[in-house]
């Protein structure tokens, strides 16, 4: 991190439009971190093919993070350490530096080297290279991006993870696996049935979701490497809200087989069931918290939606959420020290943290149709589903509800959002 030369300004707004051809998603930027870091990428050297990538995919991330303050650099292009004079960019307030160069390689593979420098101490913070096959080019800006992220805040950076939605078009549904900022989209399932609830396995191979094909709700598990899927919950009634332990050896899901909803443990593979809720009210959408000890789950038992939270062992239950309004989805913080949800209140959904010390709830949205919140692996940005211009999309507001983004789709309406996790 660079100690002593932030120099954002407090409360400064910006609006700024992030569209980029070939994206599956297009970006609306709101607002600004409460310390913006002034930093400047010097365009890469070597292949201008590949740099003018990778100069979109870095500046697009920082950018996209709302922490970052891009200075212009005005035609300078030192590529190379011995090139670069530290007063002149001290004298138009950049605190990083950015530069680096890329090279087509034989056999279809491309290498970049990279350095980040501290220009207010004139030394370097991080120099890499890392090569690749020529498809991965936005791979290494997203890496690159992550680098510079991770050294300038002390946060680990989420550019190259994933993100999962569903995509609706009239009565078509898909699947779609994504790049962070929309790029790569794979399509998992296209059906003309709902699909609901996709979860990440944590090690990023896989996604448990739902899927209404045999005309009632299914769980389904399914590789994102081979394409190869097995139905894993297919009981009586309903079944739903599949939700993978931290280690990947359960899933906990919800089923209505034994009456009404309730939460049940069982293996990726559909093998060694066990019912671990035993309400009479309606109990689902469970959550592992990160050391896999606990679950959090969404119950009507107290007579509105509310958070509860028990061990993987089953009960005893405790209630999380008291005041006003329903609340639901619930969603460990990475650090385990908190939890995201919606919150219903007034007719309004929000997106809310709580921490587990204090019990303090915090808003940080405007309200609206805001549903499904899940953290980036950072634990520093919240993903959720919401509607804007008529349409179902997916947004994010950062952990202290700062900086947001609208992501549109190019077509048809975005829901049921969760962050991938970190490769």
């Amino acid at each position: 991190m660079l100690l002593g030369i932030l120099r954002g300004v407090i409360g400064l707004l910006l609006l700024a439009q992030a569209s980029v051809a070939g994206a599956a998603l297009s970006i609306e930027i709101i607002g600004a971190g409460e310390h913006q870091i002034p930093v400047s990428i010097v365009p890469f050297g070597g292949d201008q093919k590949l740099a003018k990538i990778i100069n979109e995919v870095v500046t697009g991330d920082l950018q996209r993070s709302g922490l970052f303050r891009l200075v212009d650099p005005a035609g300078k292009s030192p590529h190379e350490l011995a090139e670069v004079n530290y007063p002149d960019w001290q004298v138009r307030g950049v605190d990083a530096l950015a530069i680096g160069s890329i090279a087509a390689l034989p056999n279809n593979r491309v290498e970049a080297r990279f350095r980040l420098l501290d220009v207010v101490k004139q030394t370097e913070l991080v120099g890499q290279a890392v090569s690749a096959s020529d498809g991965q080019v936005r791979a290494i800006g997203h890496r690159i991006a992550d680098w510079i992220y991770e050294k300038l805040t002390g946060d680990k950076g989420v550019f190259s993870s994933r993100i999962a939605y569903v995509n609706r078009q009239g009565q078509k549904f898909r699947l779609i696996v994504a790049d962070s900022d929309g790029y790569n989209e794979q399509v998992v399932l296209a059906s003309n049935e709902p699909i609901m609830s996709p979860a990440w396995s944590p090690d990023g191979s896989h996604l448990a979701y739902v899927s209404f094909e045999t005309g009632h709700a299914v769980i389904y598990v399914q590789s994102l490497y081979t394409n190869q899927r097995m139905s894993v919950a297919d009981f009586r009634g309903s079944n739903s809200a599949p939700a993978w332990s931290p280690d990947g050896k359960q899933l906990a899901i919800v089923l209505t087989r034994d009456g009404s909803s309730q939460i049940y443990l069982m293996r990726p593979d559909g093998n060694g069931i066990r019912r671990i809720s035993f309400s009479g009210a309606i109990d689902t959408e469970p959550n592992f918290s990160p050391d896999g000890q606990h679950l959090l789950f969404t119950s009507d038992r107290g007579g509105s939606a509310q958070i509860y939270r028990m061990s993987v062992d089953g009960g005893p239950e405790q209630r999380m959420t008291f005041g006003d309004g329903n609340n639901f989805s619930p969603r460990h913080s990475p650090d385990g020290n908190g939890f995201v949800f919606a919150h219903l209140n007034n007719g309004k959904f929000y997106v809310a943290t709580q921490d587990f010390q204090t019990g303090q709830m915090s808003i940080l949205t405007e309200g609206g149709w805001e549903k499904k919140p899940s953290f980036a692996p950072n634990g520093k940005i919240i993903l959720f589903a919401s509607e804007a211009r008529g349409r179902g999309i997916l947004a994010t507001v950062s952990s202290d509800g700062r900086v947001k983004q609208h992501m549109f789709t190019q077509s048809g309406d975005a829901r049921e959002p969760v962050w991938g996790p970190n490769f």
